[in-house]
C-alpha cells in the first residue's frame, strides 16, 4: 500500500456504536482519505473497503489485538493520525488498551480525535498538509 512520500498513515477505528457515523465520516472525507495509507481493525477495515470504496490495510478485530496493532505502530512511529470515534457512554473489555493507545498518541505526538468535531478538523489539516512535519520525524 505504498503511496506518495507526502501520503500519511490514518488509522481509522470506532466502538461499535460509533461504526455507522465512521462509515459516513469517511464516505464524506473520501476524496481525502484515498491520498492516504489507511488501515484499521479487521471488521471496520471491511466495512469501509464495501461502503466507502477505501483501501484499507486489515488488522485484527478489536478483541483479538487490533487495537493493540494499532498502538504498536503508533509506538514504533508508524501512524501520523488517529481518528478513533468512541462512545463515551459505552463501557468496553478494550478500555486498557484503549487509555494506552491515546497515550502513545500524547507520547509519540500523533494528532488524534474521538469525535467527529475534532476528526473534522484534523481532516481539514490532512487536506491542507498541515501533517507534514510527520515526514521529518519519520525520517529520523
Amino acid at each position: 500500500m505504498e503511496k506518495d512520500q507526502g501520503s500519511m498513515r490514518v488509522a481509522l477505528v470506532s466502538h461499535d456504536s460509533r461504526k455507522e457515523l465512521l462509515l459516513q465520516f469517511c464516505t464524506a472525507y473520501s476524496s481525502i482519505l484515498c491520498e492516504h495509507i489507511l488501515f484499521s481493525t479487521s471488521f471496520t477495515s471491511k466495512l469501509l473497503k464495501m461502503r466507502a470504496n477505501l483501501a484499507v490495510q486489515s488488522f485484527l478485530s478489536s478483541l483479538n489485538g487490533g487495537v493493540q496493532q494499532i498502538a504498536a505502530r503508533v509506538a514504533c512511529n508508524e501512524v501520523d493520525l488517529l481518528i478513533y470515534f468512541r462512545d463515551p457512554n459505552e463501557r468496553d473489555c478494550n478500555e486498557r488498551e484503549e487509555q494506552e493507545l491515546f497515550r502513545l498518541c500524547d507520547n509519540y505526538n500523533i494528532p488524534y480525535a474521538t469525535n467527529i468535531a475534532t476528526a473534522e478538523v484534523l481532516i481539514q489539516g490532512l487536506k491542507r498538509g498541515d501533517f507534514a512535519w510527520r515526514n521529518l520525524l519519520r525520517s529520523v
